[in-house]
Protein backbone atom coordinates (compact mmCIF):
# COMPACT_ATOMS: atom_id res chain seq x y z
CA UNK A 1 0.00 0.00 0.00
CA UNK A 2 1.43 3.36 -1.02
CA UNK A 3 2.22 5.62 1.89
CA UNK A 4 0.12 8.75 1.91
CA UNK A 5 2.21 11.77 0.92
CA UNK A 6 2.31 14.50 3.52
CA UNK A 7 2.53 18.18 2.71
CA UNK A 8 3.73 20.85 5.08
CA UNK A 9 3.01 24.52 4.59
CA UNK A 10 5.99 26.89 4.69
CA UNK A 11 6.24 28.81 7.95
CA UNK A 12 4.37 32.10 8.01
CA UNK A 13 6.09 35.35 8.97
CA UNK A 14 6.29 35.88 12.72
CA UNK A 15 7.53 38.43 15.26
CA UNK A 16 10.70 36.62 16.34
CA UNK A 17 13.04 39.17 14.73
CA UNK A 18 11.16 42.03 16.36
CA UNK A 19 11.17 40.20 19.71
CA UNK A 20 14.93 39.70 19.50
CA UNK A 21 15.46 43.41 18.85
CA UNK A 22 13.22 44.40 21.77
CA UNK A 23 15.09 41.94 23.99
CA UNK A 24 18.27 43.88 23.19
CA UNK A 25 16.69 47.05 24.57
CA UNK A 26 15.14 48.61 21.47
CA UNK A 27 12.03 50.69 22.06
CA UNK A 28 10.33 50.78 18.66
CA UNK A 29 11.21 48.35 15.86
CA UNK A 30 9.97 48.79 12.31
CA UNK A 31 10.00 46.53 9.28
CA UNK A 32 10.83 48.00 5.88
CA UNK A 33 10.22 46.71 2.36
CA UNK A 34 9.91 48.13 -1.13
CA UNK A 35 8.06 47.57 -4.37
CA UNK A 36 9.03 48.54 -7.89
CA UNK A 37 12.76 48.08 -8.29
CA UNK A 38 12.46 46.19 -11.56
CA UNK A 39 9.88 48.01 -13.71
CA UNK A 40 10.69 50.24 -16.66
CA UNK A 41 8.25 52.92 -15.49
CA UNK A 42 6.94 54.47 -12.30
CA UNK A 43 8.45 55.25 -8.90
CA UNK A 44 9.91 52.87 -6.37
CA UNK A 45 7.76 52.72 -3.22
CA UNK A 46 8.88 51.80 0.29
CA UNK A 47 6.93 51.30 3.49
CA UNK A 48 7.95 51.20 7.15
CA UNK A 49 5.68 49.49 9.69
CA UNK A 50 5.75 49.08 13.46
CA UNK A 51 3.43 46.35 14.74
CA UNK A 52 2.38 45.78 18.36
CA UNK A 53 4.06 42.63 19.66
CA UNK A 54 0.64 41.06 20.18
CA UNK A 55 -0.46 41.88 16.64
CA UNK A 56 -2.39 39.30 14.63
CA UNK A 57 -3.83 39.63 11.14
CA UNK A 58 -4.81 36.29 9.55
CA UNK A 59 -3.26 35.79 6.15
CA UNK A 60 -0.65 38.52 6.45
CA UNK A 61 2.33 37.35 4.43
CA UNK A 62 4.87 38.33 1.81
CA UNK A 63 2.89 40.33 -0.76
CA UNK A 64 4.25 38.16 -3.60
CA UNK A 65 2.47 35.15 -2.10
CA UNK A 66 -0.93 36.85 -2.02
CA UNK A 67 -3.58 37.51 -4.62
CA UNK A 68 -4.26 41.11 -5.58
CA UNK A 69 -7.65 40.93 -3.85
CA UNK A 70 -6.13 39.62 -0.62
CA UNK A 71 -3.40 42.29 -0.70
CA UNK A 72 -6.08 44.96 -1.00
CA UNK A 73 -7.98 43.54 1.97
CA UNK A 74 -4.87 43.39 4.14
CA UNK A 75 -3.87 46.89 3.04
CA UNK A 76 -7.21 48.28 4.21
CA UNK A 77 -6.91 46.48 7.56
CA UNK A 78 -3.40 47.79 8.17
CA UNK A 79 -4.21 51.35 7.14
CA UNK A 80 -7.33 51.47 9.34
CA UNK A 81 -5.60 50.12 12.46
CA UNK A 82 -4.32 52.98 14.63
CA UNK A 83 -2.20 50.55 16.66
CA UNK A 84 -0.08 50.00 13.54
CA UNK A 85 2.45 52.76 12.91
CA UNK A 86 3.18 53.13 9.22
CA UNK A 87 4.67 55.42 6.62
CA UNK A 88 4.77 54.99 2.85
CA UNK A 89 7.34 56.92 0.81
CA UNK A 90 8.63 57.01 -2.76
CA UNK A 91 11.61 57.84 -4.88
CA UNK A 92 10.63 59.41 -8.19
CA UNK A 93 11.56 58.36 -11.68
CA UNK A 94 13.82 61.42 -11.85
CA UNK A 95 15.62 60.32 -8.68
CA UNK A 96 15.97 56.80 -10.03
CA UNK A 97 17.58 58.11 -13.21
CA UNK A 98 19.87 60.51 -11.32
CA UNK A 99 20.94 58.22 -8.47
CA UNK A 100 20.46 54.69 -9.92
CA UNK A 101 17.74 52.30 -8.79
CA UNK A 102 19.60 50.89 -5.79
CA UNK A 103 20.38 54.26 -4.23
CA UNK A 104 16.88 55.51 -5.02
CA UNK A 105 15.41 52.45 -3.31
CA UNK A 106 17.51 53.11 -0.22
CA UNK A 107 16.37 56.74 -0.29
CA UNK A 108 12.71 55.70 -0.34
CA UNK A 109 13.35 53.29 2.55
CA UNK A 110 15.01 56.02 4.61
CA UNK A 111 12.13 58.41 3.91
CA UNK A 112 9.63 55.78 5.06
CA UNK A 113 11.52 55.04 8.27
CA UNK A 114 12.02 58.70 9.11
CA UNK A 115 8.40 59.54 8.31
CA UNK A 116 6.82 57.28 10.93
CA UNK A 117 4.44 59.14 13.25
CA UNK A 118 6.56 57.98 16.18
CA UNK A 119 10.27 57.48 15.52
CA UNK A 120 11.68 53.97 15.31
CA UNK A 121 15.02 53.25 16.94
CA UNK A 122 15.70 50.06 14.97
CA UNK A 123 14.82 48.91 11.45
CA UNK A 124 14.51 45.42 10.02
CA UNK A 125 15.10 45.78 6.29
CA UNK A 126 14.17 43.21 3.67
CA UNK A 127 17.04 42.03 1.49
CA UNK A 128 20.70 42.93 1.59
CA UNK A 129 22.34 45.40 3.94
CA UNK A 130 21.72 49.08 3.25
CA UNK A 131 24.93 51.09 3.69
CA UNK A 132 24.79 54.41 5.57
CA UNK A 133 21.16 53.94 6.59
CA UNK A 134 20.17 56.86 8.84
CA UNK A 135 18.85 54.62 11.65
CA UNK A 136 20.27 51.51 13.35
CA UNK A 137 19.24 48.55 11.23
CA UNK A 138 19.68 44.92 10.32
CA UNK A 139 18.95 43.23 7.02
CA UNK A 140 16.92 40.07 6.61
CA UNK A 141 17.23 38.17 3.33
CA UNK A 142 13.72 37.10 2.31
CA UNK A 143 12.53 39.05 5.32
CA UNK A 144 9.07 39.55 3.82
CA UNK A 145 8.49 35.81 4.20
CA UNK A 146 10.04 35.61 7.69
CA UNK A 147 9.28 38.82 9.58
CA UNK A 148 5.71 40.01 10.16
CA UNK A 149 6.42 43.74 10.17
CA UNK A 150 8.37 43.42 6.90
CA UNK A 151 5.49 41.39 5.42
CA UNK A 152 3.12 44.21 6.41
CA UNK A 153 5.45 46.74 4.79
CA UNK A 154 5.57 44.66 1.62
CA UNK A 155 1.77 44.74 1.36
CA UNK A 156 1.58 48.51 1.89
CA UNK A 157 4.32 49.21 -0.64
CA UNK A 158 2.97 46.83 -3.29
CA UNK A 159 -0.65 47.97 -3.11
CA UNK A 160 0.33 51.65 -3.06
CA UNK A 161 2.47 51.25 -6.15
CA UNK A 162 -0.11 49.15 -8.01
CA UNK A 163 -2.77 51.77 -7.32
CA UNK A 164 -0.47 54.51 -8.59
CA UNK A 165 0.21 52.64 -11.81
CA UNK A 166 -3.52 52.00 -12.29
CA UNK A 167 -4.16 55.73 -11.96
CA UNK A 168 -1.35 56.39 -14.44
CA UNK A 169 -3.08 54.06 -16.90
CA UNK A 170 -6.01 56.49 -17.06
CA UNK A 171 -3.67 59.17 -18.41
CA UNK A 172 -1.73 56.77 -20.66
CA UNK A 173 -4.21 54.01 -21.56
CA UNK A 174 -2.20 52.71 -24.51
CA UNK A 175 0.58 51.37 -22.26
CA UNK A 176 -1.45 48.98 -20.11
CA UNK A 177 0.10 50.09 -16.82
CA UNK A 178 -2.89 48.68 -14.93
CA UNK A 179 -1.95 45.19 -16.16
CA UNK A 180 1.84 45.06 -15.87
CA UNK A 181 2.56 47.92 -13.40
CA UNK A 182 5.41 49.15 -15.61
CA UNK A 183 7.34 45.89 -15.86
CA UNK A 184 9.00 45.03 -19.14
CA UNK A 185 6.39 42.68 -20.54
CA UNK A 186 6.12 42.02 -24.25
CA UNK A 187 3.00 44.17 -24.46
CA UNK A 188 4.71 47.04 -22.63
CA UNK A 189 7.77 46.92 -24.89
CA UNK A 190 5.54 46.85 -27.95
CA UNK A 191 3.67 49.91 -26.65
CA UNK A 192 6.96 51.77 -26.15
CA UNK A 193 8.00 50.94 -29.70
CA UNK A 194 4.69 52.18 -31.02
CA UNK A 195 4.07 55.27 -28.89
CA UNK A 196 7.45 56.25 -27.48
CA UNK A 197 8.21 56.83 -23.83
CA UNK A 198 6.37 58.94 -21.26
CA UNK A 199 7.78 61.18 -18.51
CA UNK A 200 7.13 58.22 -16.20
CA UNK A 201 9.56 55.86 -17.93
CA UNK A 202 12.99 55.25 -16.44
CA UNK A 203 15.34 56.50 -19.11
CA UNK A 204 18.37 55.02 -17.34
CA UNK A 205 16.99 51.49 -17.72
CA UNK A 206 18.51 49.73 -20.72
CA UNK A 207 15.31 48.67 -22.56
CA UNK A 208 14.14 52.29 -22.47
CA UNK A 209 17.50 53.97 -23.07
CA UNK A 210 18.35 51.75 -26.04
CA UNK A 211 15.28 52.87 -27.92
CA UNK A 212 16.48 56.49 -28.06
CA UNK A 213 12.95 57.77 -28.34
CA UNK A 214 11.82 61.32 -27.59
CA UNK A 215 10.26 62.09 -24.23
CA UNK A 216 6.49 62.20 -24.31
CA UNK A 217 3.96 61.50 -26.98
Amino acid sequence: MRKKQEFTLPPAPNMSAEAAAYAEGRNRVCGIDEAGRGPLAGPVVAAAVVLPMSYELPGLNDSKKLTARRREQLFEHLMADDSVLKCIATATVQEIDELNILRATHLAMARAAQGLPQPADFCLIDGLAVPNFPLPSANLVKGDARCLSIAAASVLAKVTRDRYMTELAVEYPQYGFERHAGYGTKAHLQAIHQYGITPHHRRSFAPVAQMELPLGL
